[in-house]
Protein backbone atom coordinates (compact mmCIF):
# COMPACT_ATOMS: atom_id res chain seq x y z
CA UNK A 1 0.00 0.00 0.00
CA UNK A 2 1.38 3.02 -0.91
CA UNK A 3 0.21 6.29 0.73
CA UNK A 4 2.80 9.23 -0.60
CA UNK A 5 5.24 9.85 -3.08
CA UNK A 6 8.43 11.55 -3.08
CA UNK A 7 10.27 12.84 -6.35
CA UNK A 8 13.96 13.61 -6.60
CA UNK A 9 14.67 17.21 -8.57
CA UNK A 10 18.02 16.97 -10.67
CA UNK A 11 17.80 14.62 -13.32
CA UNK A 12 14.04 13.44 -12.56
CA UNK A 13 12.17 16.73 -13.05
CA UNK A 14 14.86 18.89 -14.67
CA UNK A 15 18.22 18.20 -16.68
CA UNK A 16 20.49 19.93 -14.35
CA UNK A 17 23.18 17.82 -13.53
CA UNK A 18 25.05 19.48 -16.40
CA UNK A 19 24.14 22.82 -15.05
CA UNK A 20 25.57 22.35 -11.66
CA UNK A 21 28.64 19.94 -13.10
CA UNK A 22 29.13 23.16 -15.37
CA UNK A 23 29.09 26.02 -12.44
CA UNK A 24 31.54 24.05 -10.67
CA UNK A 25 34.31 23.49 -13.52
CA UNK A 26 33.82 27.09 -13.61
CA UNK A 27 34.25 27.61 -10.51
CA UNK A 28 37.52 25.37 -9.96
CA UNK A 29 39.17 26.36 -13.51
CA UNK A 30 38.51 29.83 -12.18
CA UNK A 31 40.40 29.68 -8.63
CA UNK A 32 43.38 27.22 -10.07
CA UNK A 33 42.13 24.28 -8.45
CA UNK A 34 42.07 20.70 -10.17
CA UNK A 35 38.94 18.88 -11.80
CA UNK A 36 39.59 14.99 -11.17
CA UNK A 37 37.67 12.17 -13.53
CA UNK A 38 35.48 11.02 -10.91
CA UNK A 39 34.29 14.20 -9.80
CA UNK A 40 30.94 14.56 -11.04
CA UNK A 41 29.98 10.81 -10.15
CA UNK A 42 31.17 11.71 -6.45
CA UNK A 43 29.21 14.66 -5.51
CA UNK A 44 25.94 13.38 -7.08
CA UNK A 45 23.87 13.20 -4.26
CA UNK A 46 26.26 15.08 -1.95
CA UNK A 47 24.44 18.40 -0.35
CA UNK A 48 25.47 21.76 -0.23
CA UNK A 49 27.44 21.45 2.55
CA UNK A 50 28.98 18.47 1.35
CA UNK A 51 30.45 19.43 -2.31
CA UNK A 52 31.57 22.85 -1.12
CA UNK A 53 33.82 21.09 1.39
CA UNK A 54 34.38 18.40 -1.63
CA UNK A 55 35.59 21.27 -4.05
CA UNK A 56 37.41 23.16 -1.09
CA UNK A 57 39.63 19.90 0.00
CA UNK A 58 39.59 17.49 -3.03
CA UNK A 59 39.57 20.06 -6.17
CA UNK A 60 41.97 22.72 -4.45
CA UNK A 61 39.27 25.62 -4.60
CA UNK A 62 41.20 28.25 -2.18
CA UNK A 63 37.93 29.66 -1.03
CA UNK A 64 36.22 28.44 2.18
CA UNK A 65 33.59 26.38 1.69
CA UNK A 66 30.33 28.54 1.94
CA UNK A 67 31.72 31.04 -0.44
CA UNK A 68 32.32 28.22 -2.29
CA UNK A 69 28.40 27.16 -2.31
CA UNK A 70 27.10 31.28 -2.48
CA UNK A 71 29.69 31.22 -5.87
CA UNK A 72 28.28 27.89 -7.69
CA UNK A 73 24.58 28.55 -6.78
CA UNK A 74 24.70 32.14 -8.19
CA UNK A 75 25.66 30.98 -10.85
CA UNK A 76 22.95 28.10 -11.49
CA UNK A 77 20.41 30.35 -10.47
CA UNK A 78 21.09 32.59 -13.04
CA UNK A 79 21.30 29.63 -15.86
CA UNK A 80 17.98 28.94 -14.51
CA UNK A 81 16.47 32.01 -14.54
CA UNK A 82 16.83 32.19 -18.33
CA UNK A 83 16.47 28.75 -19.24
CA UNK A 84 15.37 25.80 -17.19
CA UNK A 85 15.93 23.11 -18.37
CA UNK A 86 12.52 20.71 -17.57
CA UNK A 87 12.52 17.30 -18.42
CA UNK A 88 9.80 16.46 -20.94
CA UNK A 89 6.72 15.27 -19.68
CA UNK A 90 7.90 16.23 -16.01
CA UNK A 91 5.45 18.47 -14.58
CA UNK A 92 2.59 16.54 -16.08
CA UNK A 93 3.85 13.30 -14.29
CA UNK A 94 4.01 14.94 -10.70
CA UNK A 95 0.60 16.68 -11.64
CA UNK A 96 -0.78 13.05 -12.50
CA UNK A 97 0.46 11.78 -9.29
CA UNK A 98 -0.57 14.60 -7.13
CA UNK A 99 -3.81 13.79 -7.91
CA UNK A 100 -3.52 10.55 -6.58
CA UNK A 101 -1.06 10.79 -3.64
CA UNK A 102 0.36 13.44 -1.53
CA UNK A 103 3.70 14.38 -2.81
CA UNK A 104 7.13 15.45 -1.12
CA UNK A 105 10.22 16.80 -2.54
CA UNK A 106 13.91 15.43 -1.31
CA UNK A 107 16.73 17.04 -3.20
CA UNK A 108 19.93 17.43 -2.77
CA UNK A 109 19.69 21.06 -4.47
CA UNK A 110 19.79 24.09 -2.00
CA UNK A 111 16.45 25.79 -0.46
CA UNK A 112 16.87 28.20 -3.19
CA UNK A 113 16.83 26.75 -5.60
CA UNK A 114 14.08 23.83 -5.04
CA UNK A 115 12.07 27.59 -4.44
CA UNK A 116 12.81 28.41 -7.56
CA UNK A 117 11.78 25.81 -9.64
CA UNK A 118 8.44 24.92 -7.87
CA UNK A 119 7.69 28.70 -9.23
CA UNK A 120 8.53 28.82 -12.28
CA UNK A 121 7.19 25.34 -13.08
CA UNK A 122 3.68 26.76 -11.04
CA UNK A 123 4.26 23.13 -9.70
CA UNK A 124 4.51 24.46 -5.39
CA UNK A 125 0.24 23.54 -5.09
CA UNK A 126 1.52 20.30 -5.72
CA UNK A 127 3.97 19.35 -3.34
CA UNK A 128 2.91 19.08 0.51
CA UNK A 129 6.48 19.04 1.74
CA UNK A 130 9.52 19.99 0.32
CA UNK A 131 13.03 18.84 1.66
CA UNK A 132 16.96 19.89 0.53
CA UNK A 133 20.11 17.67 2.01
CA UNK A 134 21.91 20.90 3.19
CA UNK A 135 18.86 20.67 6.10
CA UNK A 136 19.32 17.13 7.33
CA UNK A 137 22.84 15.57 8.86
CA UNK A 138 23.73 13.71 5.54
CA UNK A 139 23.03 13.99 1.57
CA UNK A 140 22.44 11.12 -0.47
CA UNK A 141 23.52 7.54 -0.57
CA UNK A 142 22.16 8.32 3.41
CA UNK A 143 18.81 7.99 3.83
CA UNK A 144 18.10 11.28 5.68
CA UNK A 145 16.68 13.66 3.54
CA UNK A 146 13.92 10.84 2.24
CA UNK A 147 13.29 9.73 5.92
CA UNK A 148 12.57 13.44 6.22
CA UNK A 149 10.28 14.16 3.84
CA UNK A 150 8.37 10.98 4.55
CA UNK A 151 8.00 12.40 8.22
CA UNK A 152 6.94 15.52 6.63
CA UNK A 153 3.88 14.20 4.76
CA UNK A 154 3.03 11.61 8.05
CA UNK A 155 4.29 8.79 5.80
CA UNK A 156 5.37 5.95 6.57
CA UNK A 157 8.62 5.27 4.66
CA UNK A 158 7.33 1.40 4.17
CA UNK A 159 4.01 3.09 2.54
CA UNK A 160 5.89 5.69 0.47
CA UNK A 161 7.38 5.53 -3.27
CA UNK A 162 10.29 7.33 -4.19
CA UNK A 163 11.07 8.44 -7.53
CA UNK A 164 14.91 8.89 -8.31
CA UNK A 165 17.38 8.24 -11.06
CA UNK A 166 21.14 8.29 -9.63
CA UNK A 167 22.67 5.58 -8.01
CA UNK A 168 23.37 7.42 -5.07
CA UNK A 169 19.80 8.61 -4.88
CA UNK A 170 18.55 4.90 -5.42
CA UNK A 171 20.62 3.58 -2.52
CA UNK A 172 19.06 6.65 -0.79
CA UNK A 173 15.21 5.92 -1.00
CA UNK A 174 16.07 2.00 -0.32
CA UNK A 175 17.76 2.86 2.71
CA UNK A 176 15.08 4.58 3.71
CA UNK A 177 12.83 1.43 3.65
CA UNK A 178 10.73 3.04 0.52
CA UNK A 179 9.47 1.62 -2.76
CA UNK A 180 12.09 2.56 -5.26
CA UNK A 181 11.25 3.27 -8.96
CA UNK A 182 14.18 4.32 -10.64
CA UNK A 183 13.91 6.77 -14.06
CA UNK A 184 17.52 6.55 -15.48
CA UNK A 185 18.38 9.87 -16.80
CA UNK A 186 20.86 9.23 -20.13
CA UNK A 187 23.25 11.54 -19.76
CA UNK A 188 24.48 9.99 -16.17
CA UNK A 189 23.06 6.67 -15.75
CA UNK A 190 22.67 5.03 -12.62
CA UNK A 191 25.46 2.29 -11.67
CA UNK A 192 24.16 -1.25 -11.40
CA UNK A 193 24.33 -1.14 -7.75
CA UNK A 194 21.39 1.60 -8.10
CA UNK A 195 19.37 -0.04 -9.87
CA UNK A 196 19.79 -3.32 -8.16
CA UNK A 197 17.58 -1.57 -5.21
CA UNK A 198 15.17 -0.78 -7.69
CA UNK A 199 11.61 -1.77 -7.94
CA UNK A 200 10.40 -0.66 -10.77
CA UNK A 201 12.48 0.64 -13.65
CA UNK A 202 10.84 2.96 -16.40
CA UNK A 203 12.54 4.17 -19.59
CA UNK A 204 11.27 8.13 -19.11
CA UNK A 205 9.67 10.24 -16.49
CA UNK A 206 6.82 9.99 -19.07
CA UNK A 207 5.82 6.56 -17.90
CA UNK A 208 5.24 7.41 -14.46
CA UNK A 209 1.71 6.25 -13.74
CA UNK A 210 -0.48 5.50 -10.66
CA UNK A 211 -0.17 2.13 -11.95
CA UNK A 212 3.43 2.09 -11.85
CA UNK A 213 3.81 4.10 -8.64
CA UNK A 214 1.15 1.01 -6.60
CA UNK A 215 0.47 -2.03 -9.20
CA UNK A 216 -2.65 -3.45 -9.15
CA UNK A 217 -3.10 -6.63 -6.92
CA UNK A 218 -0.94 -7.39 -3.94
CA UNK A 219 0.73 -4.75 -1.80
CA UNK A 220 4.50 -4.05 -3.71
Amino acid sequence: MIDAVVFDLDGVLVQSEEVWDEARRDLVRATGGQWTDDATREMMGMSSNEWSRYLHERLGVPLEPAEINARVLAEVEERYRADLPWIPGAREAVRRIAARWPLALATSSNREIIDLVLEVGDLGPEFEATVSSEEVAAGKPAPDVYLEATRRLGAPPDRAAAIEDSTNGLLSASAAGMRVIAVPNPAFPPAPKGLAVADAVLDSIEELTPETVAPPGPDP
